[in-house]
């Protein structure tokens, strides 16, 4: 029967906190707990020995005993795990601890969960069993899982919002910049533990809602800008209305189709980092003139003569 090292199995330190002891098993109950990997001998395997770890260093009088008995392990195996007294001419008396109940000892009865822990387990603690006083083992609660959808002005603007789970109605505050497909957890808004265990936590999952306007990349906006043919050739003031607000640019004479403006920090909200934003950018798209009336023609015909184009002329 091999040494198991409670300490390495939650990944803390030997002088670890309670609290430490505690955000360690939490993490790891989660991350293997068979909701999450449905059908993974591996992970079943890994949650186990993770509530068998916290069992003991969760628990004074289990943790003292475990730490006391540490480096002596090899020769407590070799004298015959679970005889106590003078076995094998080593006083293991000292660690035999009170009160756990009618062994007092090594071996003896295990309880109701017995089979959740290890040989290793019940040849120190007997009849401690799993949980407190022999009683049922605690056991983490379900996560649950949640979409939120938003529209982008939702998502530039954040703020409270309400979330239903099951019965029970949550107001959270959404952070200014959240992206499409990013997921938050609410630590304890999940199902409730089990015996004297952790609640589960609740995962919202937003979903942004296109916009047409808009094409978003990271922090940044890209949009496209509909400009009249004589303020591209000639230049000229023109609003653009941004997320934040209209916005006036200049354009400068003989402006081409397609150029690109950007316009410093105009864009998204940097996520979780106030005051920073991305860049809005801008693609004008000239606009042609529709419906010309025969004046506007007679003035397009000239000034296509001027630049010695040659176009049709009306038929007579």
């Amino acid at each position: 029967m091999d040494y198991k090292d409670y300490y390495k199995v939650l990944g803390v330190d030997k002088n670890a906190t309670k609290d430490q002891i505690k955000k360690a098993y939490r993490k790891l109950a989660r991350q293997y707990h068979p909701d999450v990997n449905p059908n993974d001998a591996e992970s079943e395997r890994k949650f186990k020995e993770v509530n068998e770890a916290n069992e003991v260093l969760s628990d004074d009088e289990k943790r003292r005993k475990y730490d006391q008995l540490g480096a002596d392990w090899q020769r407590y195996q070799q004298a015959g795990a679970g005889r106590g007294g003078q076995a094998g001419g080593f006083d293991w008396s000292q660690y035999a601890g009170q009160g756990y109940g009618g062994g007092g000892g090594f071996g003896g009865g295990f309880g109701a969960d017995d089979g959740d822990f290890s040989d290793f387990f019940s040849s120190i603690f007997g009849n401690m069993g799993g949980g407190r006083a022999g009683g049922p083992r605690a056991a983490a609660g379900h996560d649950y899982r949640a979409d939120m959808e938003l529209t982008l002005e939702e998502a530039y603007e954040g703020g409270p919002r309400t979330v239903t789970v099951g019965d029970k109605k949550l107001r959270i505050t959404i952070q200014p910049g959240v992206d499409d497909g990013q997921t938050i957890r609410l630590r304890d808004q999940g199902a409730p533990g089990r015996n004297g265990g952790p609640n589960g936590s609740l995962f919202i999952t937003f979903r942004i809602r296109p916009d047409a306007r808009y094409v978003r990349t990271g922090a940044d906006l890209t949009m496209d800008v509909p400009v009249s043919l004589y303020k591209a050739l000639l230049g000229g003031e023109q609003v653009v209305e941004t997320l934040s607000g209209p916005v006036k640019i200049r354009l400068k004479p003989e402006t081409a189709n397609g150029t690109k403006l950007r316009l410093r920090g105009k864009g998204f909200p940097v996520y979780r980092q106030n005051g920073q934003f991305g860049d809005l950018y801008l693609r004008l798209q000239v606009q042609l003139p529709q419906q010309l009336s025969e004046p506007e023609k007679t003035l397009i015909r000239q000034l296509a003569q001027l630049r010695g184009e040659t176009v049709d002329h009306p038929t007579q």
